[in-house]
């Protein structure tokens, strides 16, 4: 299996409110839906986000009984602390709860937190040692 990650799929309790902060909160364009089960966005080269009903997605998988959405959290890499702020108040106007404000980080970088509709969480972090070549390999 090559390290690699194509699809993000998040198990929300509501499509239509998931669908509300991604795409007309966030700005996030839909490559595909079908109203009220799933809604997916291409997040990046060859990676879909899915944001995918939390009972569907369940009941897909083999959870039995159905519980609790798992913890994920995603990281949205930026260039610099601005863009940090930025996207923080971007996501807080689109309806994100902000769970840690951005601080410098004792690993020399600086990140906060924001929660969407489900609680998944989002680090949101400038880290001075990220990048990614024209090949896409990361060096942190």
């Amino acid at each position: 299996m090559q390290p690699r990650v194509d699809f993000i799929s998040l198990g929300v309790r509501s499509v239509a409110a998931s669908r509300a902060f991604y795409v007309e909160g966030l700005g996030w364009p839909v490559h595909r839906e079908l109203p009220g089960d799933v809604v997916f966005i291409q997040v990046n080269h060859g990676l879909v986000l899915s944001l995918w009903d939390v009972r569907q997605m369940q009941a897909d998988a083999g959870v039995s009984p159905p519980g609790a959405v798992p913890c994920i959290t995603l990281s949205h890499n930026l260039p610099s602390r601005e863009d940090v702020d930025r996207v923080m108040e971007e996501a807080a106007a689109a309806g994100a709860g902000i769970v840690s404000e951005p601080i410098t980080q004792p690993w020399g970088g600086y990140s906060g937190y924001f929660a969407d509709p489900d609680g998944f969480r989002w680090e949101v972090a400038y880290n001075p040692t990220w990048a990614v070549d024209d090949d896409g390999a990361v060096t942190v």
